[in-house]
């Protein structure tokens, strides 16, 4: 079934022989009352919007008028030359209406607010290379932030106090410049000085004209006990000033934790690994080992096997900002000698022949295992 497009006058109210002015006004009020910026997610109204903005992009042009007069629908497409209509080309209700309008009827504020609206300051990073004992204890470091200062001369208007600003010929002070077309009034923000409605006569001689200076401010960072490589401390205001009177932004921290001979991190446990010899490793032993707080005894117990740990609680990494603490892995690393003197290789030669081979008796041997396997 075909669906038949409406009469574009009808859809306008509007007589045949209506000029400019009368379509303007008629689609002008549709637009207002239509426009999906105030129906959101009526998709009746978005329709009703489109088939308007359709049949005013269409009348209002007096090519594709005459077209649609003496041959309706069909003419247009043949008259523009593009086959149909394409309704994103209404989509701003700002391009639609006008600033002015759209400022009253959504609470806009008038174009002097938008243009001088406050603006927060940009975060800014910065790396902070630690020890590792430092990330594990905590500690208060001094930094040295380069940044940029509202200038105290022009308070960053970036002009000479008093007679170093002049009002903008180009806007005449009103910060944006106003483009007609048809009934559609676009603005846009003055290229000359950038939407301030004013411009520099006289450049401040403190900031040269910027309204900043470069500076650098030095502060202290509390890390806490426990933190870690990619931790990141969040500094409230200590970022980059903000514009027409917004906020300064945030200054992140972000710590890079070297790396420590013996232990390795695993969120708040610590890992490290111990060399034992056979003797130590089948008998048993009373060791010391090194913990963050300093030596410590451990019981190596009998018949310790390659691989095997024994967990120290409480001896690993504080958590950061709360109570406990992580564990201490100890990992057991048995090492064969590699030379023997003769008495060594006597005694060896002996435990061979008493020890019983890997597995036990009632397990099939290594060479067993693999013929199986292949049969």
């Amino acid at each position: 079934m075909t669906v038949s497009k409406r009469d574009y006058y009808e859809i306008l109210a509007v007589p045949r022989d209506a000029d400019d002015a009368a379509l303007k006004a008629a689609y002008r009020k549709l637009a207002l009352q239509y426009h999906p910026d105030r129906n959101p997610g009526n998709t009746e109204a978005e329709e009703k919007f489109k088939e308007a903005a359709e049949a005013y992009s269409v009348l209002s042009d007096p090519q594709k008028r005459a077209a649609y007069d003496r041959y309706g629908h069909q003419g247009v497409g043949a008259a523009s030359g593009m086959g149909g209509f394409d309704p994103s080309q209404f989509q701003d209700f700002s391009d639609i209406i006008g600033d002015f309008f759209f400022g009253d009827l959504f609470g806009g504020g008038g174009r002097g607010a938008r243009r001088n609206r406050a603006q927060r300051g940009d975060d800014v990073r910065y790396d902070l290379e630690i020890s590792f004992e430092d990330a594990i204890h905590g500690l208060t470091a001094d930094i040295q932030i380069p940044r940029i200062d509202e200038c105290g001369r022009c308070k960053a208007t970036g002009a000479e106090p008093e007679d170093g600003l002049t009002t903008c010929p180009m806007c005449r002070g009103r910060g944006e410049v106003v483009y007609q077309q048809s009934f559609l009034s676009v603005r846009r923000t003055c290229s000359q000085c950038g939407g301030r409605g004013q411009i520099i006569r006289r450049p401040c001689r403190e900031c040269k004209g910027e309204g900043y200076v470069r500076s650098e401010r030095k502060l202290k960072v509390n890390i806490p006990a426990g933190v870690d490589n990619g931790t990141r401390l969040r500094l409230q205001n200590e970022g980059q000033p903000g514009a027409n009177g917004g906020g300064p932004g945030d200054l992140y921290v972000v710590l890079k934790v070297g790396e420590h001979p013996i232990f390795d991190r695993s969120d708040n446990d610590l890992h490290m690994t111990i060399p034992i010899n056979v003797a130590q490793a089948a008998l048993g032993v009373e060791m010391d080992v090194p913990t963050l707080e300093g030596l410590t005894s451990i019981s190596v117990p009998e018949s310790t096997q390659h691989g095997d740990k024994l967990r120290l609680k409480g001896l690993g990494v504080p958590f950061v900002n709360g109570n406990g603490r992580g564990d201490l892995y100890v990992h057991f690393e048995v090492v064969v000698p590699k030379k023997l003197n003769r008495e060594q290789k006597k005694m060896f030669e002996q435990l061979l022949q008493t020890l019983p081979s890997p597995g036990g008796p009632q397990e099939k041997s290594l060479l067993d295992k693999v013929k199986d396997y292949f049969v």
